[in-house]
């Protein structure tokens, strides 16, 4: 009998993985939405970057996003995975629009 191994994920190169938000289950006016009419967002939590997108020079260039950011990404953007019963995103650096930063 096989034991159920914990899997870690390491994206190769400028990809890197988001964990998705989970989708609204009210609008902003306090209508509850069935679950066909929820659409996943298009943010998440970095959970893991790979080394940075490599050259043809050989040189590596460090990605601007790092584990525990929370990114908003396009719609079509990226391959979903799911990893242990959790959904992932699997995204090219440059499929990433926008970092959030917190603050004034």
């Amino acid at each position: 009998m096989a034991k159920d191994k914990a899997v870690s994920i390491r994206p190769l190169d400028d990809r890197v993985v988001v964990e998705q938000l989970e989708a609204e289950e009210k609008t902003s006016g306090g209508i509850l939405l069935p679950d066909n009419a929820k659409q996943k967002p298009q943010r998440g939590s970095v959970v893991a970057v790979g080394q940075g997108k490599r050259h043809d020079d050989g040189t590596v260039t460090a990605l601007s996003v790092k584990a525990g950011d929370e990114v908003v990404y396009g719609r079509y953007a990226g391959s979903d995975v799911q990893i242990n019963g959790k959904e992932y995103k699997i995204l090219r650096e440059s499929d990433i629009l926008a970092r959030l930063v917190s603050g004034k």
